[in-house]
Order: structure tokens, then sequence, then C-alpha cells
């Protein structure tokens, strides 16, 4: 788990993480579902209300953000889709050249300042170290870019069962997210949250949906299951730098006289 989110905690215990892994497979058979086309759905319209069109911009995708990144990036220049190397990735767009990437989250195959905004989907909360993640992500965006994270919800019930990809993965608070952004030199400017109707799979629920999901905006919206955060970069803040352990050295116990030279009158030791 990552120090950063226990550290939020103030001394608690940090949430509760599910290891199950969520690889592309899962992804695109959840989408394909009923409950998967309806919470596409329902996170294609929390993105459309703080979406700011921003003509013939550079657009990344980052983890699974397919089922959104065409309609959203239709008046794009270009779009890219990365998809981390522990999920896999499939090719995209399915007709002509593909602009489908498989990649490590903390080693963007992009030059400094080269994008003008990042989707964030099924992404962070599956980052090994998501400081190193955000850093990245600043790293690549030009000067007064946007960085758009849709995260399941620490208090939201989508986080408790494991049938969907927001089951999996660390879930964020609001609190949280803001923490771990404003370290990564970004300041989060608006706010949207969806999926405020149950993951049921059962179809007599699912008809019922919108009537739920309106209900839910209203009555508990602190308990959605997904919370979606438009950032813009910071410059006028120097980005921290992750210290680097030295490596460590073996010296044979039996080696000639001046071979170990540098390595302190010990032979054998293990210096770092």
């Amino acid at each position: 788990m990552s120090r950063h989110v226990a550290t939020l905690q103030n001394g608690r215990q940090p949430p509760t993480v599910h290891d199950m892994n969520t690889d592309i497979v899962d992804f695109r058979s959840f989408y394909a579902s009923l409950l998967g086309k309806l919470a596409e759905r329902s996170i294609m319209a929390a993105l459309s209300s703080i979406w700011s069109k921003m003509p013939d911009e550079r657009l990344v995708g980052l983890g699974y953000a397919l089922p959104w990144l065409e309609r959203l990036g239709s008046d794009a220049e270009r779009v890219f889709a990365f998809m981390p190397a522990r999920q896999g990735a499939v090719r995209w767009p399915s007709h002509g050249l593909s602009t489908s990437a498989l990649v490590h989250e903390d080693e963007l195959p992009l030059p400094d300042a080269a994008v003008d905004r990042i989707l964030m989907v099924h992404a962070l909360e599956h980052a090994e170290n998501p400081e190193q993640m955000l850093l990245e992500a600043w790293r690549v965006l030009a000067p007064g870019g946007r960085l758009v994270i849709v995260v399941p919800h620490r208090r939201g019930i989508w986080a408790r069962f494991e049938h969907t990809p927001f089951g999996t993965g660390q879930p964020y608070s609001r609190k949280q997210l803001t923490d771990l952004l404003r370290e990564a030199n970004f300041t989060p400017a608006r706010w949207a949250d969806t999926l405020h109707f149950p993951p049921s799979e059962k179809r007599w629920l699912l008809r019922m949906h919108r009537l739920l999901a309106n209900a839910g905006q209203h009555l508990w919206p602190l308990f959605a299951g997904a919370i979606i955060v438009e950032a813009e970069k910071r410059l006028y803040q120097g980005v921290a730098v992750t210290a680097k352990r030295s490596k460590r050295a073996l010296v044979p116990v039996l080696a000639p006289q001046g071979a170990t030279r540098g390595f302190g009158p010990v032979a054998g030791r293990v210096r770092e």
C-alpha cells in the first residue's frame, strides 16, 4: 500500500485495498454488460459536466479510458490510449491507425510538456506508486495542462463489491485525492461524482437505475460510487525528486590486494 495513503489517515488504519488485479479482459467484459453500459453512461454524464472544450488539444487516456476517449476527443488534434503493462492493451481505435500503447505509468513514452490533457480512468487506484504516476503526468503535461481523474469513492458502495472494476484497487476520498494532487503540484479545480445507483446485476433493479441515480444524487451524494476531479498543472513550485537508493556492491572475500580500494578495510562487506 502506498506510504502516502497511510500517512493521510493521521495514524488511523488505511482503507482496505482489494489486491485482485483487473486486466483488459475484465474491463472489456464489464463494459460490454448491461451494468457496465449504465456505468459508462453515468460516468460520461459526470465527465461532460466538468469537461471544458480545448480545440486541437493533444489528449492522452491512461488506464482503461477507451469508452470515453472517442467522444471526449472528437475535437482533439491527436488522441492516444496508454494502457499500463499490468493490465494489458488492445488495439484502439478498431479502424485506421492504432494509437494505443502498452506503457509503464511512471515512465510515459512522451517528451516533456507534450500533451494538453490526460484522462485517467481505472489507473490511479491500481498504481504501485501513485505519487510517481502523478509526477510523470505533471512532466508530460504542457503549462496549464489539465488532468482529469476518475477513481472509486472510498465511501461508495461500488468500492465494496469486486464484481465491478470499481471494487478493485485503492479507493479514495476527496481529501486523500486533494492531498495527493497537491504533492504532485496540481491544483484541484472542479469536482463531480457519479454512480449513484447500486452495482446490482439484477435486471429488474437495473431498469430502475435512472430513478435510483436521481434519488441517490439528491439524497446521499456523499456515497457516490466514483469521484471525478479536474486538476490544473501548477508551475510556480518545484517538483519533488524521489530519492534513489544507492546500488549494493558485493566484494569477493579473496579479492587481490588493492581490488577492494574504496570499499573499506574489510573485504566481503556489502556496501551501499
